[in-house]
């Protein structure tokens, strides 16, 4: 990837979205489709799970890259950060995500014991997409314009 500049998202354009919860007698469905109700195509899929109490996850942002997160099991709060403010969203649902534009640094953490996090990405990994170090991402938000 050829990146000119970091992305000029902010934690305004990241989201709460509710998903379609289909009640049945013998247990719930919920559905997340490309274009419905994300805004972008998934291209990848992962899942977090088994991390030990205290541990931290994620700690980057991505120039391009967009993100869907789930509590698909237990709870845990994200921290995103655009580098002029931050905000921590819990997620404790499985018909709730979290949409993360690029641009935004995001701090996972209070993992709940057993607790999973699914991630529907927009691209496949690629590691020239990450910021890692929060000095970096600071210098390349410092310029944004709102």
């Amino acid at each position: 990837m050829n990146h000119h500049s970091h992305s000029t998202s902010s934690v305004d354009e990241c989201r709460v979205i509710d998903l379609s919860r289909h009640h049945h007698e013998n247990g719930n469905l919920t559905v997340i489709e490309n274009f419905n109700e994300i805004p972008y195509e998934i291209n990848r899929t992962y899942y977090l799970y088994d991390i030990p109490g205290g541990e931290e996850r994620g700690g980057h942002s991505h120039y391009e890259c967009r993100e869907f997160l789930v509590a698909i099991s237990g709870s845990f709060d994200v921290t995103i950060d655009d580098g002029q403010q931050r905000r921590t969203v819990t997620l404790n649902r499985p018909y709730k995500g979290l949409l993360i534009t690029p641009g935004i640094w995001r701090v996972l953490s209070n993992f709940s014991s057993g607790s999973v996090c699914l991630v529907l990405s927009s691209h496949h990994y690629d590691e020239g997409d990450y910021v890692r170090d929060y000095s970096e991402f600071k210098s390349l938000t410092s310029n944004k314009k709102r």
